[in-house]
């Protein structure tokens, strides 16, 4: 075992479950516990009958059991996860770890269900055999940048379901957001990249809608800024800024198609994000697009130089503005 882990300090009962309330937690009441069968559980205290939203939205794990139990009090429900022999409990512990900073504030039971269970669905992509990997820099560079713009859309533009919504980058289309009649490619670019953008096909630039904007927007890796943020800050910082439970739903499926978890590797680097520029995308606007290329030709990607894209600069306000 590389670290101690909460359980060690809870004896095993010979009924029921003995529990130790997690630290540091002002939501719903949480516990680390063990049956009588000496497992590692993780239990959630909620109000209410949440059945058909469990049953609607639960997720299997390998190596987990996922119960909601009736509680010790009427109108009192427990979700519990349950480690079994087939995962080790360092991982078991990080899954947790990651479930309570999410929760530790959230005193909505429903909404508590939506994150927790959201939370499962990503830790399950990422264990999935072919999801098993670490994102690359760019990767994480480029949904660091996608989770920045989304943050801004319900800050500033739309509902907090309709953001996320939004949001079609995890979906493979071809313009990172789309609401309305209008679409937004983002381009996160680091500090060494200055004078040219890379487009990655010949379909980002072509849109069904009548607004069709490029931002760019420059990360800078700054690891003592106070304002700086990981990959896995900004996910928390989401998290814990939506209040609606759709949105939170679908925000986690997204993050879990992307194969993304919650891992250590991910507290770093911590970006600063500066010099947000946005483009208007026109018919004369510098681009290769599908409907224009010469027959046979397919899989197109190219730089831009940002020099002679300045003359279609606008204001972020025309990206932003509401509907």
């Amino acid at each position: 075992m590389s670290k101690s882990v909460p359980w060690d300090g809870i004896p095993t009962p010979a009924t029921d479950l003995s529990v130790l309330r997690v630290a540091g937690t002002t939501g719903i009441p949480i516990y680390w516990g063990r049956d009588s069968g000496a497992q590692c559980l993780l239990i959630m205290e909620l109000d209410g009958d949440h059945t058909f939203q469990f049953r609607r939205d639960t997720v299997s794990l390998h190596g987990i059991a996922i119960d909601l139990r009736n509680g010790d009090a009427a109108a009192r429900q427990r979700l519990i996860l349950t480690l079994s022999r087939h995962i080790d409990s360092d991982l078991f512990l990080g899954l947790c770890e990651t479930l309570v900073g999410s929760l530790k504030d959230i005193g909505d039971s429903a909404t508590a269900l939506a994150v927790a269970l959201a939370h499962l669905k990503r830790w399950k992509a990422f264990l999935a055999g072919r999801n098993a990997r670490l994102l690359s820099p760019e990767e994480m560079r480029g949904l660091f940048g996608e989770l920045h713009v989304l943050r801004i859309l319900y800050k500033n533009t739309l509902a907090q379901a309709s953001a996320v919504d939004a949001w079609c980058g995890p979906e493979d289309s071809h313009q990172d957001f789309i609401f309305g009649n209008r679409a937004i490619e983002v381009k996160s670019l680091s500090g060494r990249e200055r004078s040219t953008v890379r487009i990655s096909s010949e379909d980002q630039f072509e849109s069904l809608t009548d607004e069709l904007f490029l931002l760019i927007q420059r990360l800078s890796d700054m690891p003592d800024a106070e304002q700086a943020l990981s990959l896995n800050g900004i996910v928390a910082q989401i998290e814990s800024e939506l209040t609606d439970a759709e949105a939170i739903e679908q925000f986690g499926d997204k993050l879990a198609s992307m194969s993304y978890a919650p891992l250590a590797e991910y507290d770093t680097p911590r970006f600063v994000v500066g010099g947000l520029q946005g483009y208007r995308v026109t018919d004369k606007f510098p681009r290769l697009i599908r409907s224009e290329l010469p027959q046979g030709i397919t899989k197109v990607s190219y730089d831009i130089m940002l020099e002679a894209i300045a003359p279609f600069s606008c204001d972020e306000t025309d990206l932003f503005r509401r509907l």
